[in-house]
């Protein structure tokens, strides 16, 4: 099988991988004190690491759907786990096969597909439409997100799983080796010592290594490159180090509690807390992470589950680089958001602090034209959205900026500085499905929160009408002092406040909807209906060019009026 339509030689290809809530600080070439992590280090030394990067939203579905349209949620609509992407809207698979480039899907999405909007317009999944419609955008060489959970309503997702099909095909007893295996120790009495449960996290997975998730995927991916002909974009998106935290031999075993680093909360944070930040803070996974014993378990098992896939891409690198493909391949490594791991009280994702809404991004490009900056870090303000403005012009194409709101990368990659770089990075969080929202009495129209960063000062705006927070991450890098708590705090820190709050209002007026019809277009639209022969309002014709009137001028050709 073939998966390429375009011509060889007219561009890079793209591998575009993702990892499911790796935090930006979890790699050697980060500065983690404990966890070596040589293949993310190989591609940073060979391409640009980006130290300011942000999500779109700090949880998995919004932020996913951001990365594939190149649009912040409130443009895509698709801003919480669950909340379809509306049929029709614009994907990195749309706009690179207008190219000549295929763009197929190798992993996780977390998307949900709008089923009533593509029964309304009579779409077929099983139509080569309607699959992309279903899968965003993308082709689908293998489709597995990862969570094949199951209770007494029945299955987490509903779809076939290829991972447990694989499992079963090697000897794997059980309907859901997933959660049987993959997602499981034994105990001392030889019982299932499941991954839901924490205290398991520092128990082998009982299955062998190579069976394991990112092993298998990472498999899956060299078998799609090897056959692939043609451009093509692939998203190999893992769903490691994301819980359940367990992981297989050795890798549960390689770090202990003396590599689990102090949290990064302070009293000072409990004190009279914003109301949302204060729910949070309350929550059952906030809770759990608030004991010492969650953290000295899920920590060494998620350091684990970084380290096997670091591993694994290596492997993916060896192959790369054995088979030439190195030489012709963008190599993109991010991740979807980040996890708190009780920093700041919290567990998980889902609000702005820097382990949340921060993500690692690496790019490597192999062309002669990005010599000058391996090696090099670049500070500047990212967004997610910029990959998919990114990978449009490595497939040679004008970024459509009437739909894709990112910006490229590539003069960054070049070693350029845009002088009209973004002076601020947005990011949203619709909270309005969760127990938080509940508990606040908050209706699902106002619970919804924003970021404006500038690169010092952090603000979080809340819809449902409360105080804004404040954060000075030149003089509070740890995100303690929210300097909008007391109201004499919030006076002392108006003109910042302002300041940041103008950066929203002008980006809440940006043009984010007027999708059919680029600048060139209504450019080129301009005076057109003048050259069809519209010609309101004119005296007696003179105030135009005589070819305007010339249909319109000359001897009658009949009379019908009069005498």
């Amino acid at each position: 099988m073939t998966t390429g339509t375009g011509r060889a030689g007219q561009g890079p290809n793209i591998l575009f991988i993702m990892y499911d809530q790796l935090r930006h600080d979890y790699l050697s070439c980060a500065g983690h004190p404990h966890l070596h992590t040589p293949n993310f280090d190989r591609l940073a030394s060979r391409g640009v690491r980006f130290t300011n990067a942000y999500v779109q939203s700090p949880i998995c579905g919004a932020s996913r759907m951001s990365f594939y349209t190149g649009r912040y949620t409130s443009s895509h609509g698709a801003q919480w786990n669950g909340f379809p992407l509306r049929v029709g809207e614009m994907t990195l698979g749309d706009h690179l096969r207008r190219l000549g480039m295929e763009c197929w899907l190798i992993g996780k999405t977390h998307m949900v597909a709008d089923a009533e909007g593509m029964a309304r317009l009579g779409l077929s999944p099983d139509s080569v439409i309607g699959a992309r419609q279903a899968e965003c955008g993308f082709d689908s060489w293998v489709r597995d997100d990862g969570l094949w959970a199951e209770g007494p309503d029945g299955f987490y997702d509903e779809k076939r799983s290829p991972y447990n099909e694989y499992l079963k095909s090697k000897g794997y007893p059980s309907d859901n080796p997933w959660a049987d295996f993959a997602n499981a120790g034994i105990d001392e009495d030889g019982n299932i010592a499941s991954g839901w449960m924490l205290a398991n996290a520092d128990r082998p997975a009982n299955i062998r290594e190579e069976d394991s998730e990112t092993p298998w995927l990472t498999r899956r991916a060299i078998d799609f490159i090897d056959q692939a002909q043609g451009r093509w974009c692939a998203h190999l998106s893992y769903i490691k180090p994301h819980w359940p935290y367990i992981v297989p031999a050795p890798y549960h075993a390689m770090f202990g509690p003396n590599h689990v680093p102090q949290a990064v909360r302070h009293a000072l944070e409990r004190e009279d807390p914003h109301p949302i930040y204060g729910a949070y803070m309350d929550g059952a996974i906030a809770r759990a992470f608030q004991r010492e014993e969650v953290r000295r378990k899920v920590i060494p098992a998620y350091m684990g589950l970084i380290k096997q896939c670091d591993d694994q891409l290596g492997v993916l690198l060896d192959h790369l680089e054995a088979t030439g493909r190195m030489e012709d391949t963008v190599i993109v490594l991010t991740s979807d958001h980040g996890d708190y791991l009780g920093d700041h009280w919290l567990g998980e994702k889902e609000l702005f602090h820097e382990p949340s809404v921060k993500i690692p991004l690496i790019v490597y490009d192999p062309r002669r034209e990005a010599d000058a900056t391996r090696g090099t870090t670049c500070d500047a303000l990212v967004e997610a959205i910029d990959l998919a403005a990114t990978f449009v012009e490595l497939a040679g194409g004008k970024v459509p900026d009437h739909i894709i709101e990112g910006r490229s990368l590539l003069p960054w990659l070049r070693g350029e500085r845009p002088s009209d770089w973004r002076e601020f990075v947005i990011s949203e969080y619709d909270y309005g499905a969760t127990a938080q929202a509940a508990k606040l009495g908050v209706a699902p129209r106002d619970a919804r929160l924003f970021m404006v960063f500038d690169g010092r000062f952090k603000l979080i705006h809340d819809e449902a009408g409360t105080r804004p927070m404040l954060f000075d991450l030149a003089e509070d890098p740890e995100e303690f002092h929210d300097l909008a708590k007391a109201e004499a705090r919030r006076s002392a820190h108006r003109a910042e406040i302002d300041r940041l709050y103008d950066f929203l209002a002008q980006w809440g007026r940006r043009l984010s909807q007027r999708v059919t019809r680029s600048e060139d277009d209504i450019r080129a639209m301009r005076g057109r209906s003048v050259r069809r022969g519209i010609l309101p309002f004119l005296y007696d014709g003179s105030e135009v060019p005589d070819e305007l009137t010339a249909k319109y001028r000359g001897r009658a050709k009949a009379r019908f009026t009069g005498n």
